[in-house]
Formats: C-alpha cells, sequence, structure tokens
C-alpha cells in the first residue's frame, strides 16, 4: 500500500467514524458500521484501528486538534481584553457554525472519560489561559474592570459560547424558533456574546 493511499484510506476511516460517532455515540456505533461508511473491509479498519476505542480516540483528537490551535492563538495573541473576548466569541461561534459536531462530540468523551483530558494537555496548541489570566488581573488593578476572578470569567465566556450547540434542541423548544430563525440567533451572538460580557464587567 503506497503511502499516499494509505494516508487517504485513514482519512476516509476517521471521516466515516466521526459520522457515526456523532450519529450513535461510541457505545451505539460499530466497527462494521464504520467499515462500510467508509467503504473497506472490517479487516483493513482493524489494521488501522485495533479497537474501537482507538478509533474514537484518533477521531476525538482530529476534532479538538482544529479547534485549540485557534482558541490557543486568540487567548495568548497581543490584543486587550476586550478585544480578546470579542476576537474569541467570534473564533468560536463562527468555527463550530462550520463543524457542529464538535461541542458534543467533545463533551460526550469528556464526560464518559474525563482523564482523557490528561492526554489532550500532551497536544500541541492546546489552549491555555495564562496571558488572559495576566490581562484580567491588569484590567482589575488598573480600574478598567470590574474585580473577578480569571477563571470565573473564562469559564462564563465558555458557557455562553458553547451551551447554544449542546443545548440546541432545548433552547429551540424554550424559544420557540425554527432552524431558520435558531440559526440566526447564533450568528448574531457572534457579538451579542462578547457585548454582554464586557458591559457586565467594565467599570
Amino acid at each position: 500500500m503506497t503511502k499516499e493511499k494509505s494516508e487517504n484510506t485513514e482519512i476516509e476511516i476517521l471521516n466515516a467514524a466521526k459520522e457515526i460517532f456523532q450519529q450513535k455515540g461510541m457505545d451505539g456505533a460499530r466497527m462494521q458500521e464504520i467499515a462500510d461508511k467508509a467503504k473497506i473491509n472490517k479487516a483493513l479498519l482493524h489494521y488501522y484501528y485495533r479497537s474501537k476505542q482507538l478509533l474514537f480516540e484518533a477521531v476525538f483528537k482530529n476534532a479538538f486538534s482544529l479547534l485549540a490551535p485557534q482558541l490557543n492563538s486568540v487567548l495568548n495573541d497581543d490584543s486587550d481584553l476586550f478585544e480578546k473576548i470579542r476576537n474569541f466569541t467570534n473564533s468560536y461561534i463562527s468555527f463550530v457554525i462550520k463543524h457542529p459536531y464538535l461541542p458534543n462530540f467533545v463533551i460526550q468523551e469528556l464526560n464518559k472519560n474525563p482523564e482523557f483530558v490528561l492526554k489532550l494537555r500532551e497536544q500541541k496548541n492546546f489552549p491555555t489561559i495564562d496571558t488572559f489570566k495576566t490581562q484580567v488581573n491588569d484590567a482589575i488593578k488598573n480600574g478598567v474592570i470590574k474585580p473577578i476572578e480569571a477563571e470565573q470569567l473564562f469559564i462564563n465566556i465558555i458557557s455562553m459560547n458553547v451551551f447554544p450547540f449542546i443545548g440546541k434542541p432545548l433552547l429551540m423548544a424554550l424559544t420557540n424558533t425554527d432552524k431558520k430563525e435558531y440559526d440566526r440567533i447564533v450568528q448574531k451572538r457572534k457579538t451579542e456574546v462578547a457585548t454582554f460580557i464586557i458591559d457586565a464587567i467594565k467599570i
């Protein structure tokens, strides 16, 4: 098997597995079903991934690696705190609109296998909030924002960005909106979330 063919086959496997895992979760997915989706036989699938768990972890890492560098870049660039909040919100929501499976996928695995995050932390470009924390503390000292723990602020930002995606069916029902209207609301949150948070913390 040539290197190019091998890489293409692996990409097909990961794409097929991503779709099946997203639809049925780790427990509901079957290796034969993934092999059929990738248009390969089960033996070849096992050649690449000896178990469903290893395949799931590969798909998970691949999914997370798409988002992590982008968020890490925003969190640690030279923009001021308010601009950072705006950029983070816009980047996250824009990305997840293009990859809507990702939030549920990440949360599903972390809830089931919390120690897996330790493996993620070893990856290059895993997001850190060190620069963000320094900026928050400086902004408090300089009288720019109200006193708040940087960790609390970061959790607030993450929560307001993530929940509209993982809670989409519930929120659509509660707000009595169809998919088109809900998508419009989510698009608007690229700026709404940042504005709400900044208005809540600034002096």
